[in-house]
């Protein structure tokens, strides 16, 4: 895949995705949510069907994963899944994930760049900011926001337009990188350009169905330059 090219001088700030874009979380995913079920005497659900759920944000995998194994009730049994996910998560948060090739190498070419960077998330931010710090990639961003951060998540636009105020940064003068059709819905609607990675989830679709300005095999391949340089 060609590195895509996006102009220095047109860009302030960049905001990152966490899940499938930075860190693949998919084992952390399946640890807790296997807890849970368990607590619940339910089923288990394969770790491969977890990844087509995973995106909008806890509350609707949790309620999504129990209607896939096939909970008596799921609305009746949330609140009492969601206080046991959160018990597990947190207590495995990191330990069965991974950063994705590239991604410290990417990060700190953008800071070199002198761009302003924030985290952007539907997960919890009590579940975001503990696994960036395992991870050491928390030094990087200047914001961390979740999904509980902002009144709507993902896809919903304020989400990106309230950390691009966060980082002082226009929407046009803003990159957005994700993983999902979540992330570029996002930041379209909110008026931001958008590069999506090509292995992260996407509920289970190739993220080239996704309309985006640009698509990276790694982040460190995002390449800026200046003028006719970056065209």
């Amino acid at each position: 895949m060609t590195a895509p090219f996006f102009d220095r001088t047109s860009l302030d700030a960049v905001i990152v995705d966490l899940d499938g874009t930075m860190v693949d979380t998919l084992g952390d995913f399946a640890a807790a949510l296997g807890g849970m079920l368990q607590d619940l005497s339910l089923p288990a659900i394969e770790a491969g069907v977890i990844g087509t759920l995973v995106g909008k944000g806890s509350e609707h995998l949790i309620r999504a994963v129990l209607q896939q194994v096939g909970a008596p009730s799921p609305e009746a049994l949330f609140e009492q899944a969601w206080t046991r996910y959160q018990h597990h998560y947190l207590a495995i948060n990191g330990q069965h994930s991974t950063v994705y090739p590239g991604v410290i190498e990417g990060l700190a070419a953008l800071r070199a760049q002198g761009l302003r960077l924030a985290c952007l998330t539907n997960k919890p931010l009590a579940f975001a900011r503990p696994l960036l710090a395992a991870k050491g990639l928390d030094g990087f961003f200047d914001h961390v926001f979740g999904g509980d951060s902002f009144a709507r998540k993902k896809p919903d636009p304020l989400p990106l337009l309230g950390t691009c105020e966060a980082l002082g940064s226009a929407p046009g003068r803003t990159l957005a990188i994700g993983d999902s059709s979540n992330d570029a819905q996002a930041a379209r609607a909110a008026g931001c350009r958008v590069v999506l990675v090509s292995y992260g989830y996407n509920h289970g679709r190739p993220v080239r169905e996704v309309p985006a300005d640009a698509y990276l095999d790694s982040l460190a391949d995002l390449r800026l330059g200046t003028g006719a340089a970056a065209r």
